[in-house]
């Protein structure tokens, strides 16, 4: 059993240790990483996964990014202990931060994955959204929180500065 929270500042080495065991050396060379230095994550919706001995097993972060000049959310990294794999963990991090995401007035989310993962909480493959190189554009997927958030929002993701 796990429960979620909000991340905090006491969980972000933590949180970091699991994203370095889950994810390939090297994870903060990737473009998307360009799109976060020096700008903190969405507290709000950074959320941990601990179990009753407090573990942490699993964690999602959110990052405030532009796109022809609207605010989206780049969602990512998500990750989940090996040892709590295959449990709906990771899941359960997207929807409970897709729903706060929801409430807060946020229309549109970005991330960088598989499609046949993702699709499942109605992320799609987007055209016209274009990540810093070097990218993989059939890996670039979007979801609208309110209908329509995505139309005619087309262009290069930046920062935001």
């Amino acid at each position: 059993m796990f429960t979620l929270r909000p991340e905090t500042k006491d969980d972000w080495w933590e949180v970091e240790a699991l994203y370095d065991l889950c994810f390939a050396p090297g994870r903060e060379a990737l473009s998307s990483y360009r799109l976060r230095d020096d700008i903190p994550p969405v507290a709000s919706l950074s959320r941990v996964a601990r179990d009753d001995q407090g573990m942490l097993g699993g964690a999602i972060r959110y990052w405030p990014v532009r796109v022809a000049g609207q605010r989206v959310l780049l969602l990512g990294p998500v990750a989940v202990h090996p040892t709590a794999q295959g449990e709906g963990l990771g899941g359960a991090l997207i929807r409970d931060s897709l729903s706060q995401a929801q409430a807060e007035g946020w229309a549109r989310v970005l991330l960088v994955g598989d499609a046949p993962y993702y699709q499942r909480f109605g992320f799609w493959k987007i055209d016209g959204v274009e990540m810093p190189p070097p990218t993989n554009p059939d890996r670039v997927l979007a979801l609208e929180l309110e209908p329509g958030a995505w139309d005619g929002v087309t262009g290069i993701v930046q920062r935001d500065a």
